[in-house]
């Protein structure tokens, strides 16, 4: 690998942490709490830097299957973001998760990880 895909590897890997730390948090908690918003908010600005170091770094077309499946995680989740200010905005802090987004935020952090190790197998290979 060259130096700007393994940038983008450990800044990927990163974005995997803050975003575990943020979802996790709010599944557990259930709860819109500071640690949730500044850890999903983190996760997303990583992953974005993270694509733009992989495809920068990669040889290949960035219009791949994994290709696909990256970006539509990092759209799932960028709508997760949306969705988590969106309902502190109207609530605010410590205010109860609805339950739509408990299960949307839940469902697209599995669509992230997902992507996330088919990245790392594609990596290994």
């Amino acid at each position: 690998m060259n130096t700007l895909s393994i940038i983008g590897a450990i800044v990927v890997t990163l974005a995997l942490i803050s975003y575990s730390i943020g979802i996790l948090s709010e599944q557990v908690k259930r709860k819109i709490i500071p640690r949730v918003l500044i850890f999903i908010t983190l996760g997303v600005v990583l992953d974005v830097t993270a694509t733009l170091f992989m495809i920068l770094g990669s040889q290949n077309s960035p219009f791949t299957l994994h290709g696909f499946i990256g970006y539509s995680a990092l759209f799932i989740m960028l709508i997760e973001l949306l969705r988590i200010w969106q309902a502190y905005r109207k609530s605010g802090i410590n205010a109860e998760v609805p339950k739509g987004l408990h299960l949307f935020s839940r469902l697209a952090y599995i669509w992230w990880v997902i992507a996330y190790i088919t990245g790392s197998l594609i990596a290994m290979t």
